[in-house]
Parts: C-alpha cells; sequence; structure tokens
C-alpha cells in the first residue's frame, strides 16, 4: 500500500489539469492512466483535428486565391503522408510538453488500468498482473473522459465505417463520406472532408444542425455549408448502413417518410459521446452512475460527489458541463483547490465559450434568444452581417454576429457569431457575459479597424443607442 494526497484518475485534459493545480499547491499527486496522458483531445479530437483543419483552410484558400482574387494558383494535389507527418509532429510536441509539465510539478504518472477499492483507495493493474493500491489521504478525481456513441448494430470497421476517435488515421482521402451527426463534431469532419476534395452527405436527426446553439447560428451556418456543396440533411435518420469491398450502402429517410439510398466510400458516425466508467469500480466506493452513464456531483460548487472526497472533472460530469477540454480545464483548476483547502469560485458554464471550427465557424458564449426567453427575460436582438464590415468584405465569406441583451440596454446575455475566424473573436464577448456587462459597457470601448471584431463593436453600440454605421 502506497499513500498520497490526491489520486487522478485518467490523464486527458480534466485530468491532468487537476494534478498540475494540486502540484503547484504543494499536495503530493499521483496521476495513474492506462495510455497516453493527453486523453482524446490531444491524440484523437481537439489537437489533430485542428491541425487537419488548418491544412482544409490553406486547401480553400487556393481556389479562393484563383478565383476571387486573380491569384492563378492550383492545386495538384495533396499529400497525405506529409499532411498526417506534420499533423503528428503537432501532436506528438504536444504531447512531450504534457508530459514535462507533469514532470517538472512532480506529479508521479502510474500505468495501468485503475479501479476503486474503497472512498479512498485504488488498485492500478498493468500487463495483466494485479499492480499496486495507492490510499489517497485528500482525494481521489474521476476523470477517465468519454468514447463515441455507438450505433446498435453498426461497428466501426477502420476504413469504411469510422467513428470520430479514428476518422483522422483512416488510410488516405476517400472520394465520398456520409457524416452522421451534425453537432460541432460532425459539421468539423463534414467541412474538412469536403475541402479536401470529398462529395459530403451531412445527416441529422434534429430539425437544424447545432441543435443546443443559437437557432439563427445554425442557419447561417446550414447555408455556409450548402453554399460549400455539402449536401445537408436535417430531420433525417439512417435507416441500415451495409458495409461492402468498395464502401458502404447506407438508407437515409427524409422528413417526408421516403428513404434515398446512399452509395458512400466512408460512413462516419459522429452521433456524440459517452463516459467511460468500464471496470472503474464506482460501486466498490459507494458511487453510481446515472442513466446516462454520467457521474453526477452532489455539490456541483466542489464537484464533489455524493461520498466525501471523491470529485469528478470533464466528460464524466452530465450537463450543465459541456464536455469541452477548455470546460475540463476550468473543472481542474476548481478541484484541485478545493482538495488544496482553498474556496474556488464554481465553474460558470453560461460564460464557457463553445467553437465548432468548420468552415464557416461559430463560437457563441450565454444564452441563446429562446433560453433567454424561456428564462423569462424580456430581450432585445441585434445582429449584423460580418459583410456589413470592410474586413468582412475583403474575406467574402458572409458570417453574422448576434447578440441577446437583456431589454432597456440591461445585461449582455448571449453572443453568438458565424463567420471565418470568428473561434479568435469570441473571448471578447465571454468577459463580457462572464461580467455579467451590459452595451454600453462595451459600447464604451473603441474596435479596432479594419476588423471582424468591428461587428461586435457595432451591435453593441446599436443597443446602446449610439448605433454609427448600423442605426
Amino acid at each position: 500500500m502506497h499513500e498520497t494526497d490526491v489520486i487522478v484518475i485518467g490523464g486527458g485534459t480534466g485530468g491532468y489539469s487537476t494534478a498540475l493545480r494540486a502540484a503547484h499547491l504543494g499536495l503530493d499527486v499521483v496521476l495513474a492512466e492506462r495510455d497516453l496522458v493527453g486523453g482524446t483531445c490531444l491524440h484523437r479530437g481537439c489537437v489533430p483535428s485542428k491541425a487537419m483543419l488548418h491544412a482544409a483552410e490553406l486547401v480553400d484558400g487556393i481556389a479562393e486565391a484563383r478565383e476571387r482574387w486573380g491569384v492563378k494558383a492550383t492545386l495538384d494535389s495533396v499529400d497525405w503522408s506529409a499532411l498526417t507527418a506534420t499533423r503528428d509532429d503537432i501532436v506528438s510536441r504536444n504531447h512531450r510538453g504534457v508530459e514535462r509539465h507533469l514532470a517538472q510539478a512532480e506529479v508521479r504518472v502510474v500505468r495501468g488500468s485503475v479501479s476503486l477499492t474503497d472512498p479512498r483507495t485504488v488498485r492500478v493493474d498493468s500487463g495483466g498482473e494485479a499492480g499496486a493500491r495507492w490510499r489517497a489521504r485528500r482525494g481521489i478525481v474521476l476523470a477517465t473522459g468519454s468514447r463515441p456513441r455507438p450505433l446498435p448494430g453498426l461497428e466501426p470497421a477502420g476504413v469504411h465505417v469510422v467513428t470520430s476517435d479514428d476518422a483522422l488515421f483512416a488510410p488516405g482521402l476517400p472520394a465520398s463520406v456520409l457524416v452522421l451527426g451534425g453537432g460541432a463534431i460532425g459539421v468539423e469532419y463534414a467541412s474538412l472532408h469536403r475541402s479536401m476534395g470529398a462529395d459530403v452527405t451531412l445527416v441529422e436527426a434534429a430539425d437544424r444542425l447545432l441543435p443546443l446553439e443559437d437557432a439563427d447560428v445554425s442557419r447561417h451556418l446550414a447555408r455556409g455549408l450548402k453554399k460549400r456543396g455539402i449536401d445537408v440533411r436535417t430531420g433525417a435518420r439512417l435507416e441500415d448502413a451495409r458495409p461492402y469491398e468498395g464502401g458502404v450502402r447506407a438508407r437515409v429517410r427524409t422528413p417526408r417518410g421516403e428513404v434515398q439510398e446512399l452509395d458512400v466510400e466512408r460512413l462516419l458516425v459522429a452521433v456524440g459521446r459517452v463516459p467511460v466508467t468500464d471496470g472503474l469500480g464506482l460501486a466498490a466506493a459507494g458511487l453510481a452512475t446515472d442513466a446516462r452513464g454520467y457521474v453526477t456531483p452532489a455539490d456541483w460548487g466542489r464537484l464533489e460527489t455524493a461520498v466525501p472526497g471523491i470529485h469528478v472533472v470533464g466528460d464524466l460530469l452530465p450537463p450543465p458541463s459541456l464536455g469541452l477540454a477548455h470546460a475540463s480545464f476550468a473543472e481542474g483548476l476548481v478541484v484541485a483547490e478545493t482538495l488544496a483547502g482553498l474556496t474556488p469560485r464554481p465553474v460558470d458554464y453560461t460564460a464557457v465559450p463553445r467553437v465548432t471550427y468548420s468552415s464557416p465557424q461559430t463560437a457563441s458564449v450565454g444564452l441563446t434568444e429562446a433560453e433567454a426567453v424561456a428564462r423569462g427575460h424580456a430581450v432585445a436582438v441585434n445582429s449584423m452581417p460580418l459583410t456589413g464590415t470592410a474586413k468582412g468584405m475583403v474575406h467574402g465569406q458572409g458570417g453574422t454576429v448576434k447578440v441577446v441583451a437583456e431589454q432597456g440596454g440591461g445585461r449582455i446575455l448571449g453572443v453568438h457569431l458565424v463567420g471565418p475566424h470568428v473561434s479568435e473573436m469570441i473571448a471578447e464577448s465571454q468577459l463580457v457575459v462572464g461580467w455579467d456587462a451590459e452595451a454600453a459597457d462595451v459600447a464604451q470601448h473603441v474596435h479596432p479597424h479594419p476588423t471582424l471584431s468591428e461587428a461586435v463593436g457595432e451591435v453593441m453600440l446599436s443597443l446602446a443607442g449610439r448605433g454609427l454605421h448600423q442605426v
């Protein structure tokens, strides 16, 4: 039996951020991970997918240069091996960086499968043999993450049927793709494959893409994707899919009840993710999951479960947690500081930005218009197209800014952006929403010209009764 202050189970974004912060606060920390530190985000999700989306943006730029700006450039081909080598180098360097941070903080990383044996003890099994037992003096943190949600009867096959975890690592570029799922992950993969030249069909069962975002965001996003040649089908469902030697034959039911048959080279399943708790031994510690597999905190401020001393971060948490890497970082800080005896502010999930890195991008923070109305707010809404600014005209990709505020000059409740580079614009609005600012507070600050961010400033000026270009 070994002892330590804190045991963190899982080395993804939520787990390693908890470990680092706890160690920086002087606690003795053990981080148990059965795979690679960094988790899904670093190795199979956020980082490699955004690297690929950057490459896709460069490909799109060649077409724009030729068709819009008179730059007589052509795309000969995409060297898939070179592209993936650059992606893997970025992932590798980030992985080494995380390992270096953990080593410098003197976090002890132990490898193997972990199970709880009681509310303060875990067993780490490695190489098929029962391993060491560790006891935590302060507490245990559950951070085992999530995996792609499976579809019954449709198993990933590596080449023709893939999930979001392995889509980036399937061999070569397919000529045609059916993406199942119109959430952020599905939309990003649909955008990526279209940029790389594939014929893309995007199927979403809900009546719009990004169904948790503002309805106007969904509308502008769908318009942008369709303009790029993506076949967007909302309110549609996959009836069945049959892999064969050259691809997949799928049947999709339309909102009108018609069944259409599609032959594609690859089917990419992106219908959400489910928490990973297999073999974790929750019952031995007096814990259980809810009906959806989540571990629900008894105290959301401390992210502590009903068993004192056991905390949870990341994708194991149900809503209002967002299942986003940056939300996991914030959760890790809260839990580490709680275990160190501090009293941190709880995570304000309303003020956590949500970004989809497709082309066009979307970025939002705060309440949608529908959410604000449902919560009883009398709202004032103002929107402006990005092409209403000079920089928006330069980009020529459309897009919009929408702000939801309380009537009468009250608080900004939500900011919603669609268009180029809006992922880099949302940080300002995060502060606006997080600090309960009013439009007049923002309007007194000057936005640089010419920039896309001017559109945010113009919308705020108008809401504050000081409209300049927008009256």
